[in-house]
């Protein structure tokens, strides 16, 4: 059996029953297929998911397609076709080094381009879902290749049509539109434009801005780093609440706000777990939070999958008791749960 630890960045989780690796289209539906009415668990870099010590009793498919098809054009930009099991940060740094502009906001991400779509994934001001035109997946339940639009993919914080309904579809490909450009659009996220030296609201060098995302999530411990044990995570644990402004006005005047379209208003799980007592560097059995940032829950000293949790239950019952705000985890919990 497979030990699932060797396949996740957190370094936990027991035995696969099954493990299958898909190369292709058509060994991924094959596997899918083979797997029948059972459990599957579909993988790839294995960077969000907190799988339990007992492992999983069913199959795990980790899908390594790398497949590229592109069409660039002089007005239009570029359309990318890529392979669920690209890896995301490569597909990014290879993008800009060939003219294209828009994800270098989203660089340093870990994980593949099939997750991206799943978690609309987000960092400094922008998401995944600017840039995707088409999303191509294997139907589980209709047993069909279906490709969605960007706006049948129903985007949203976090979140998606895919993830709204866990286990139906299999991500294969994803297409992108980006613009041909060596300067990104105006920086709108302040600790960015800070870094850059640049005032928010003004362009700067797309390159200039990849390399000053990776050097803050590396200062964060958000950059894997196998010789550090403090980056041995799966990013962020919980996503930013998004709570009603009546909640919010009860927030101390410190606490970060930023409305939302709808009225509500988007809070920082990070300030929230630091000003609810909990502290970097607080452990619980071999998990630890990193000494960098609040958000991140790692595999510090052998960490158990039930160390984390227990760990991560402890931040989310602590924001709880504080603010009355219970925190949503961003990474899949695998046979466990926070409750």
């Amino acid at each position: 059996m497979a030990e699932l630890r060797n396949y996740t960045s957190l370094r936990v989780g027991g035995p696969a029953k099954n493990f299958v690796d898909a190369h292709n289209e058509s060994e991924i539906i094959a596997a899918i297929e083979a797997a029948g009415d059972t459990p599957v668990l579909i993988i790839g870099g294995g960077t969000n998911i907190l799988v339990a010590d007992s492992g999983f009793d069913g199959t795990v498919i980790r899908i390594t397609n790398h497949a590229l098809k592109s069409e660039v054009d002089a007005c239009s930009g570029a359309t990318l076709a890529i392979g669920a099991g690209e890896n995301w940060d490569k597909f990014v740094q290879i993008g800009i080094e060939r003219g294209f502009a828009g994800l270098e906001t989203l660089s340093g991400i870990p994980g593949t381009v099939g997750a991206a779509p799943i978690q609309n994934i987000g960092a400094y001001g922008h998401e995944v879902s600017e840039f995707i035109t088409q999303v191509r997946t294997y139907d589980r339940q209709a047993k069909a290749i279906k490709t969605f639009t960007n706006q049948e993919c129903e985007f949203s914080y976090r979140n998606s049509y895919f993830k709204s309904h866990p286990g139906r579809y299999v991500v294969i490909e994803v297409q992108f539109q980006l613009r041909i450009g060596v300067e990104t659009t105006p920086i709108t996220y302040a600790e960015l434009a800070t870094k850059l030296e640049i005032a928010v609201g003004e362009k700067a060098p797309v390159a200039a801005t990849r390399k000053a995302v990776l050097e803050l999530r590396a200062a964060k411990g958000m950059l894997l780093n196998p010789s550090d044990r403090d980056s041995w995570s799966a990013g962020s644990f919980f996503t930013n609440p998004i709570v009603s402004a009546e909640v919010a006005a009860t927030l101390p005047e410190g606490a970060p706000r930023w409305p939302q379209a709808d009225g509500r208003i988007k809070t920082s799980a990070a300030w929230l777990i630091e000003n609810s007592g909990i502290k970097k560097g607080d452990a619980f059995g071999g998990a630890r939070v990193s000494t960098k940032h609040v958000l991140a829950l790692t595999n510090a000293a052998n960490a158990t999958a039930q160390d984390i949790a227990s760990l991560a239950k402890s931040a989310q019952q602590h924001v709880q008791d504080k603010f009355g705000i219970t925190l949503e985890p961003e990474v899949n919990l695998i046979g466990l749960n926070l409750q």
